[in-house]
């Protein structure tokens, strides 16, 4: 048997080795038009960045390697210019000496490819002005920048390689911009992920162009001008508006093709005509997840197919089924991961799919492992699924473990799984790696809640859509609110919300919010049971502020870059001391904490750098200085650290500043602790060093129950009454032996509660009681009168605890802002 295969890349080149493990008495004949056959072709935007550094890298196999190892016979630069399907022969032209001849064949492959849109506009043609796609692109590209040495470039099209090229141009720093028809980048994503592309890609100095398209070119390509009349001065210009099948050789023989030009395939990958068979981008196939049809042009899918196409040759049947493709992918965006698979809303939405009815999804912010472990960094995971709870896609945006995670779910999406699939799975797990509750494990947690109706989700987007339709309900603890607070939003902390029911209207829809999501439902739950109208705001309070701040953000961020200029020229006129802070791992108000502890032994005008993991870093320690009267210099992330320069006051010229505030607050804060409940004095505790890190100082009156918190871990020999003794034993000593508030089960809650705590890295309350007591800045009092009635002793509490009575207390709260009575 004789079997030609037109095209020697991806596709082409798998199925000739694959065809001669299966058969060695096949005659194999590849002609491919270009000079190299199996080339890494999704590599060449990191040769060009010089990412890659030897351009020989870029060759899976040499042309001489493939034909000894295969007993191939391969002719480059040899176009196959004619099917003649009647007789069978193909017509080729040799493009090195012009000539042209004819080979027969008893099977036919195609795999033609695809080549970049060039759009039919004024001076595409332009010296400057390149497409890439092959090897020969990319040489004249490297060629143009190793001579030219052009200062700004010009990216048209956001798909992936416009994005990996922007990248690596920055790379090689060349000022870029990067210009898009649509209103947001990677086609991909759904524009509540993109958008996290987009800020990121901001943030590396990428200057995005975005629902604009190419009108035309100037000026030998100097002068790039856009559809709303922008005009772009540039030195270099690159086409990544996409990529159209190479199918006119197939259409001239009369083979069916797709609406959009694609070669039409069974499952067989054979054509309208049954000696012909054809796989990679020139094809259209079967779109497993709601039945149409697709074309993916990616490597993945080209190899596959070259592989499965031969043992249907071979047998003249069906024998490899290709069941279509899912389009799982996965991109570097600086130092961000983007990947997907399955479907976006986008495209169910087009398919006239309705969300709430059809088709849902959850949205999570997890860490890619556990948190207390050095080097946890933050993912967004968006999980879409239908109502019969078949998952139908994802996409998720991080810095590590995001393919682990993508694949994960592509694995289920191809053997037709469902949420509960994903909440069921057993994955690997070690604190370095991820967590007993994987990202992919919660995805499905959420995604069944919202299947059973346990929880009502409301996306950001619905709520910007009709912000009046719902009261905010902020249920973050107190640090927290105060370092990012939300104009609007009535506030009653997780912790507190049992207690307080009693100032919520039952009348009234209550959009439950938190950071990230979690705490949102358990609120969320919390009043759906007791007669509350209540959702949860998905995706938490990151979620929206990404949809709802990047237009203000960019001119921010522009502000920033003018003002922290100034700031730099003005306030480095003499040597600085500057001092390092890291807290990674640590969870809000964590960082912020810390910051307030470590700027207050400095001196004025000293600097801290200050190296952070979470997320919410950047906007609280901004109004963390605001709140303070110090300043911040400068912030910038990368490689998922987020990272500020604050300068102790307001140093030299206030006017330079970032962020600056007046006189720093002086208010005291007074809280009275009559709870001995282990959530509630947590929170106690939370709010006093939020407090405290926000300059102010705090009185804290411990009462009745809330002795407890103030004893020692360890039994004090002293003398006692009998009744004495009787009151003392009713009160647990120090914070270990405290129970909940609510659902305590016999104590294993709190247990529960001190794990969970522990995995996600947040500070103990043994440890907030002992920094609380050597702070000078907060002030623990015991009340005298409840100590003599419960027969306590000084000697039984711990260092650093005064006593005192109710006119202390009053007199505390007479000076003070605000008095928190914690019961």
């Amino acid at each position: 048997m004789k079997i030609i295969i037109v095209g020697g890349v991806a596709g082409g080149a798998t199925a000739a080795a694959r065809m001669r493990r299966l058969s060695e008495e096949a005659e194999i004949l590849v002609l491919e038009r270009g000079r190299h056959v199996s080339f890494a072709n999704c590599g060449l935007p990191y040769y060009i960045g010089g990412v890659i550094a030897r351009r020989e890298a870029l060759f899976v196999s040499t042309l001489e390697t493939i034909k000894a190892k295969y007993g191939l016979d391969i002719r480059t630069r040899s176009e196959v210019t004619k099917i003649d399907r009647e007789k069978k022969k193909v017509q080729v032209k040799d493009l090195e000496t012009g000539k042209v001849y004819e080979e027969s064949y008893d099977k036919l492959i195609l795999s033609t490819g695809s080549s970049p849109f060039v759009p039919p506009v004024r001076g595409v043609d332009a010296s400057n002005t390149f497409t890439l796609w092959t090897l020969a692109d990319t040489d004249r590209i490297w060629s143009f920048i190793e001579k030219e040495r052009p200062p700004k470039a010009v990216v048209i099209g956001a798909g992936f390689i416009g994005v990996e090229l922007a990248e690596n141009l920055v790379e090689r720093g060349i000022d870029c911009t990067l210009v898009e028809l649509t209103d947001q980048i990677m086609p991909p994503f759904d524009p509540d992920m993109s958008i996290i592309l987009e800020d990121h890609m901001r943030e590396k100095g990428v200057r995005l162009m975005l629902g604009r398209g190419l009108e035309s070119l100037a000026k030998d390509g100097k002068e790039v001008r856009l559809s709303d009349g922008t005009v772009i001065f540039s030195d270099m210009n690159l086409l990544c508006m996409g990529v159209r099948p190479n199918s006119e050789l197939a259409g001239e023989a009369g083979l069916e093709l797709g609406p959009r030009g694609h070669v039409t395939v069974d499952r067989g990958l054979r054509t309208s005509d049954p000696d012909i068979y054809a796989v990679g981008d020139v094809i259209e196939v079967d779109e497993p997840l709601l039945g149409g049809r697709t074309a993916i042009p990616l490597a993945g899918p080209a190899n596959r197919q070259g592989r499965f196409v031969c043992a249907n040759i071979l047998s003249d049947e069906t024998v490899e089924v290709y069941r279509g493709s899912i389009g799982t992918s996965v991109a570097k965006v600086f130092d961000l991961t983007a990947a997907s698979t399955g479907m976006n809303e986008k495209q169910l939405k087009r398919a006239g799919l309705v969300y709430g009815q059809d088709y849902f999804y959850s949205l999570i912010h997890p860490m890619h492992h556990v948190s207390y472990y050095p080097g946890a960094l933050p993912m967004t995971l968006k999980l879409l699924f239908a109502k019969d709870g078949r998952v139908l896609g994802a996409q998720i945006v991080g810095y590590e473990g995001v393919d682990k995670r993508i694949d994960v779910i592509a694995t289920a999406i191809h053997f037709r799984g469902t949420v509960r699939d994903l909440a069921e799975l057993e994955l690997a797990y070690a604190p370095p790696y991820g967590a007993a509750k994987d990202p992919v494990n919660f995805a499905g947690f959420v995604a069944e809640n919202i299947l059973e109706g346990l929880t009502d989700p409301v996306t950001a987007a619905q709520y910007l859509e009709n912000p009046h339709n719902y009261v905010l309900l902020d249920i973050r603890e107190e640090a927290e609110t105060m370092a990012s607070p939300v104009k609007g939003a009535a506030a009653i902390p997780l912790s507190q919300l049992r207690q307080r029911l009693d100032e919520l209207d039952r009348d009234k829809r209550y959009l439950v919010f938190c950071a990230v999501g979690l705490r949102g439902y358990v609120a969320e739950r919390i009043l759906k049971q007791r007669g509350y109208s209540a959702y949860n705001l998905l995706g938490g309070l990151r979620t929206l502020e990404i949809l709802s701040g990047p237009e203000q953000e960019e001119n921010d961020k522009e502000e920033r870059t003018r003002v922290m200029d100034t700031a730099h020229e003005e306030l480095t006129a003499e040597p600085e001391i500057i001092h390092d802070l890291d807290v990674c791992g640590l969870s809000c108000p964590g960082p912020i904490v810390e910051v307030g502890k470590y700027i207050k032994d400095l001196e004025e005008g000293e600097v801290v750098n200050v190296r952070a993991t979470d997320p919410g870093f950047s906007r609280d320690v901004a109004s963390w200085c605001e709140n303070t009267g110090n300043t911040l210099l400068e912030i910038s992330s990368g490689g998922g650290y987020y990272s500020a320069s604050i300068r102790k006051g307001t140093g030299k010229k206030q006017s330079a500043a970032l962020v600056t505030s007046g006189d720093p607050k002086s208010q005291d804060k007074t809280i009275i602790v009559f709870s001995g409940s282990f959530d509630k004095v947590m929170a106690a505790f939370i709010i006093a060093l939020g407090a405290v890190a926000m300059g102010d100082k705090v009185h804290m009156f411990f009462t009745f129950w809330g002795l407890s918190t103030l004893r020692k871990d360890l039994r004090v020999p002293i003398k006692k009454a009998f009744m004495d003794k009787m009151f003392t034993g009713m009160i647990p000593r120090g914070t270990r032996g405290m129970g909940l508030s609510q659902m305590n089960m016999l104590g294993v809650a709190p247990k529960m509660m001190r794990k969970v705590m522990k995995d996600k890295g947040i500070t103990s309350l043994e440890d907030l009681v002992r920094e609380a007591a050597s702070n000078p800045a907060i002030e623990m009092t015991a009340c005298q009168m409840t100590m003599d009635v419960m027969g306590l002793k000084e000697e039984e509490l711990i260092e650093g605890v005064k006593i005192g009575g109710v006119a202390s207390m009053l007199n505390d709260a007479d000076k003070s802002q605000f008095t928190l009575f914690i019961s």
